[in-house]
């Protein structure tokens, strides 16, 4: 991988572009959530959008995007799978085709999707396939589920000028795919680092080397606590 440092100028000369134009185990089932029902809150409000996407373990993923400025609610979950109404155990086996991911609800007013798709390539290693560390098999797939063109659009704008400048020694293997559904994972997932930090060594050396990454080379979008 090349200079990390200079992955968040090379995004944000993208962005600039683009707007000027740990085995864990469980049983219990989970709930989904329906873009239909999605889009018409967003309405409602006028200045929130949601973005789902997968970077390896959603406890790394969660923990970071719960600091971002401009996030109001992020939560843990399956996508991209076959079976309805996964849980952790299932999904673990790598055989139902679902990938570990945040659902990411944010307001527009105070940060773009390409600022945060920026922070997603920024803190996991996008050209491993189904692997983050120590952490393997396709759950942990590099992934963004988009829900409308314009999502599409600037996800693999950004992809492919990141590919084309060069920024990683190798090519970017993050699937972009159309949002299907979202299954909220078992509620011991949700909020993970803040409530285990203490208590589980995952967090300790995996997580927080992942969050002073992120409060390292983003600075300004640290959300005030």
């Amino acid at each position: 991988m090349r200079n990390k440092a200079s992955i968040p100028i090379l995004v944000a000369a993208l962005f600039m572009s683009l707007t000027s134009c740990g085995q864990k185990s469980s049983s219990a089932k989970t709930e989904p959530t329906k873009t239909k029902k999605e889009t018409k809150n967003n309405m409602s409000t006028g200045k929130l959008d949601t973005i789902t996407f997968g970077g390896g373990c959603f406890w790394c993923t969660e923990a970071i995007f719960q600091r971002l400025k401009g996030v109001t609610k992020v939560e843990s979950g399956y996508s991209g799978g076959r079976n309805k109404n996964p849980t952790y155990k299932e999904v673990c086996s790598g055989l139902t085709g679902h990938a570990e991911v945040i659902q990411v609800t944010y307001d527009t007013s105070e940060i773009s999707l390409a600022e945060i798709l920026e922070v997603f390539f920024k803190t996991h290693d996008p050209t491993t396939l189904n692997k983050q560390g120590a952490d393997a098999g396709t759950q942990y797939r590099s992934v963004i589920f988009y829900r409308n063109e314009e999502q599409k659009k600037v996800a693999e704008d950004i992809k492919q000028g990141l590919d084309k400048s060069g920024a990683f020694d190798k090519p970017i293997v993050t699937e972009i795919s159309a949002y299907d559904m979202f299954w909220k994972a078992e509620d011991y997932h949700q909020d993970y680092y803040n409530q285990n930090k203490n208590s589980n060594s995952y967090c300790a050396y995996v997580i927080v080397p992942k969050i002073e990454k992120f409060e390292q080379y983003f600075k300004d979008k640290i959300k005030k606590q």
